[in-house]
């Protein structure tokens, strides 16, 4: 389009990148935006929300279930101040959410006027990147830097303020698809032969999981270490789906809440192998004594703030989850002797007993209240599950009684997919 000003540059940058559609609630500065949707765009979808925290959720969900860079659209400082508490929750769930939010324009800011707000400084807190275009010339640069930042691991939610004279002022920049760094990347040979071998010799390994297993496509690979180590696998900020609940290696979901429910399980073990997520998410955290005094402890990720963050370890390493795991459990098969094989054989089918044991302990204590008044949670998930329909999507916020719904309704497998909002709520999307 000739002499296209930046609210039509804007849309066909989004196009170019496979963006097709933006979550929003728009007011005066935006409505631009909607008018060259109808009239030039058709392609690209305006998903229009009631309230802006419906805007960012419902973005955020999406953002999750595609992993890929979403838009989402908010008015000013008002309207940014209302989605804050939920881009807080996307970047606590590594959304790659690119918020956008329009204002008066630079021309006004010396006037102080009504709805005047630093948008960068309210949301910086809560993004990995805050910005403000103040530049014609830049805007499609900007918009791509952000576009870029939102979904290069770690993920999450970045801020770019559009003054309206911005928007208004004709764009010559050319349109061409974002740049995005390949991240697929793994640590020397050396270094995961050293984690091989202090994994073969452990008599109780741990493993330590979270959601960049499931971000990285990792699962297959998890499940693999897993195996050849006759590992347990317990989840820590894990909403999406890592490891089939079913499994008889998995262990469950550490404590979301206080740092002792961790700690009964990560202080039995002598190997702990912390891959795809930090330690530890809970609201009140074990601050010591979280690994037994001789444990050594391995954390792979592709986020270096969070390895050693809180507690030291033996061999922090930079990598993909899924690269890294796939060359560590080649670096597996040639470590592992003869008789450390036997003595994983023995422990993962321990560990399954164990499970199938626990599992119909549970499964008869229910029967004791399954006729309860009131209805006690075991009779409405068991009664649940019976009726859900095979492509079930079920967002569990029942903290307490997550349990219980797990019981029924394990994560992972084809009756449902479950989405885990680990006692905040927001959208955690996973995939069945």
């Amino acid at each position: 389009m000739a002499n296209r000003n930046g609210r039509f540059a804007i849309i066909e940058q989004l196009l170019a990148d496979g963006i097709e559609y933006m979550f929003g609630n728009p007011g005066t500065v935006e409505q631009g935006f909607l008018d060259a949707l109808k009239d030039y765009y058709p392609e690209f979808k305006y998903i229009f929300a009631l309230q802006e925290t419906i805007a960012v959720g419902a973005g955020d969900g999406y953002a999750r279930a595609t992993k890929k860079p979403t838009i989402v659209q908010l008015h000013s400082g008002v309207g940014l101040g209302n989605g804050i508490g939920m881009i807080y929750q996307a970047m606590r769930g590594h959304a790659p959410l690119v918020v956008l939010a329009g204002e008066s324009g630079i021309c006004y800011d010396a006037m102080d006027a009504q709805m005047a707000a630093d948008l960068v400084s309210m949301a910086k807190p809560v993004t990995k990147w805050s910005t403000r275009i103040v530049d014609p010339s830049s805007l499609l640069r900007v918009l791509r830097r952000a576009i870029k930042i939102a979904a290069t691991p770690p993920m999450g939610p970045v801020f770019v303020s559009l003054p309206m004279d911005i928007l208004d002022a004709v764009n010559y920049e050319e349109v061409f698809p974002t740049s995005f760094p390949v991240t697929r990347v793994a640590p020397e040979p050396e270094q995961l032969e050293t984690a091989a071998s202090l994994l073969a010799a452990a008599k109780h390994p741990l493993i330590i999981m979270g959601d960049g297993v499931a971000f990285s496509d990792a699962q297959a690979e998890l499940t693999s270490v897993a195996e050849l180590i006759g590992g347990q696998v317990w989840g820590a900020d894990s909403s999406e789906a890592n490891m089939s609940a079913s499994h008889p290696l998995f262990g469950g979901l550490l404590g979301h809440m206080f740092g002792d429910d961790s700690r009964r399980v990560t202080s039995q073990a002598d190997v702990i192998l912390i891959v795809g997520t930090y330690v530890f998410p809970e609201v009140f955290p074990a601050l010591s004594g979280v690994f037994a005094p001789s444990a050594k402890v391995i954390h792979i990720d592709l986020n270096t703030y969070e390895i050693a963050k809180n507690f030291p370890v033996d061999l922090g390493l930079l990598g993909d989850p899924k690269t890294s795991l796939s060359k560590l459990a080649i670096a597996l098969e040639s470590t592992l002797t003869p008789e450390q094989k036997k003595e994983v054989f023995a422990r993962a089918s321990q560990i399954a007993e164990t499970k199938k044991q626990e599992s119909v302990a549970r499964l008869e204590a229910d029967k004791a209240v399954r006729d309860a008044v009131p209805l006690h949670m075991t009779r409405f998930a068991e009664e649940l599950a019976a009726h859900l329909p095979a492509d079930a999507i079920i967002f569990d916020e029942a903290i307490t009684n997550s349990p219980e719904l797990c019981r029924y309704i394990p994560n992972g497998t084809k009756k449902s997919s479950k989405l885990c909002g680990i006692g905040t709520t927001d959208f955690k999307a996973i995939e069945q």
